[in-house]
């Protein structure tokens, strides 16, 4: 089933203008705890983005883009520390606004693998290791700027790549390559092939806990949209679907990262912070961040939401 924003009963009344909690269905008290706060952890960011939870390292590892680098964060740190930098651009010339590392995600092996705007590849580091290039190119042209990732449970990892990490966002000469922005699949020998091409600006991606969908949303102002994508047992997509479409939500921002937990519910940022939708679509709630909020990570096993929201990394407990 496919959904627009649906007028719902209001069951809690929140105001756009801070940090809280919308609960438009029922279903929300089965996902966010009843006595769920949002807390600002650590700030002072430029534009923090792909947060990943890294288990093994009890951790929180995310993006400042425009710093070109990757933090750490653990239970008890009033501050975030230097994990990485540079994260995504390794020259030596400026190169746009926006040149360090995207989304980030830790497979099974504990290896940690980087969307870099500026080296323009996706990236995998062994743990104890430097990190090499998965993917840095499509047909011979060079990628965009690799934007977000995810791994499915066979190895083959997701992307999209829209221009944002390019300098004038692809509109200046010389830089840009591919003609179209594209979803991407790599598998572990390296082999890329195009997932779909069908949307302007591709952006976050996420995989259904059986991997059967792949959803993308979409951060265009004309189609602010999240589209699912059947999977077959090849991994190979087929024709896209409207899943979701943000058009008449308030708030700032809009579609950007996505993350899915193991119940099939889509976290999803979007005007006002962190939409939260259920497997067939339908608007549940949301987490209101009062600014632009770029991604999100979930810590099933402690059960934490956290979010990249501009200069701030916020958290949220889940119901268990």
């Amino acid at each position: 089933m496919t959904h627009a924003l649906r007028l719902l009963p209001l069951l809690s009344a929140i105001s756009l203008a801070g940090e809280s909690i919308e609960r438009l269905d029922p279903a929300m008290e089965e996902i966010i705890a009843s006595d769920a706060v949002v807390e600002t952890l650590c700030s002072g960011f430029e534009w923090a983005e792909g947060p990943v939870w890294d288990a093994k390292g009890d951790r929180l590892l995310f993006s400042d883009v425009p710093r070109n680098t990757i933090y750490q964060w653990r239970e008890g740190d009033r501050e975030a520390q230097l994990f990485m930098k540079p994260s995504g651009y390794t020259g030596v010339d400026a190169y746009g606004s926006e040149p360090g590392s995207n989304g980030l995600a830790i497979d099974a092996q504990g290896r940690l693998f980087c969307c870099e705007h500026g080296d323009r590849r996706v990236s995998v580091m062994e743990p104890g290791a430097g990190k090499r290039t998965l993917t840095d190119r499509f047909e011979g042209k060079r990628f965009n700027s690799p934007n977000d990732l995810v791994i499915a449970a066979n190895g083959d990892v997701y992307f999209t790549d829209p221009p944002y990490g390019l300098p004038g966002r692809g509109k200046r000469d010389g830089f840009r390559e591919l003609a179209f922005c594209g979803v991407f699949r790599v598998k572990p020998d390296g082999e890329v092939s195009l997932v779909t091409r069908e949307l302007e600006r591709p952006n976050g991606v996420a995989l259904s806990p059986d991997g059967s969908t792949l959803y993308v949303a979409q951060s265009h102002g004309p189609a602010p949209i999240i589209m699912a994508y059947p999977l077959d047992l090849e991994g190979v997509a087929g024709a896209g679907r409207l899943f979701f479409d943000c058009k008449g939500l308030e708030g700032p921002g809009a579609p950007d990262g996505l993350k899915v937990d193991t119940r099939g519910n889509v976290f999803a940022t979007g005007p006002g912070g962190c939409l939260i939708l259920d497997a067939s679509g339908k608007l549940l709630g949301r987490i209101l961040c009062g600014r632009p909020t770029a991604n999100v990570a979930i810590d099933a096993e402690g059960g934490w939401l956290y979010l990249t929201a501009d200069d701030r990394v916020l958290r949220v407990a889940l119901k268990r």
